[in-house]
């Protein structure tokens, strides 16, 4: 899988609104709240399965109720469509979670 430039990563955030990028990193980064830390925890391990089914894990912390998921690809050098794939996804679970704001 190939990294994106940082002209191809800018433009497919548009699709991603609350994800931000980092351009040094190549990486995207979104932190989700929820309503408690078994509400994260759920969240987490639907994001464990999805990683696994699809080979590819992210790197976040959990404080509490909120989640800090950060996407990029070792192996490519930074940020590839594989990991806007599993931010979509994230996005998904996150909305079928009914979050507390």
């Amino acid at each position: 899988m190939e990294k994106l430039s940082p002209e191809s990563a800018q433009a497919a955030l548009a699709d991603l609104p609350d994800w931000q990028y980092d351009a040094e990193r190549s990486a995207i980064t979104r932190r989700f709240r929820f309503a408690d830390f078994v509400e994260a925890f759920g969240f987490m391990t639907q994001i464990a399965l999805a990683a696994e089914k699809h080979d590819h894990h992210p790197e976040w912390s959990n404080v509490y109720n909120s989640v800090t998921m950060t996407w990029t690809t070792h192996d490519a050098g930074g940020l590839t469509e594989r990991d806007l794939r599993l931010a979509r996804i994230a996005d998904a679970a996150y909305a079928r979670c009914a979050p507390q704001p």
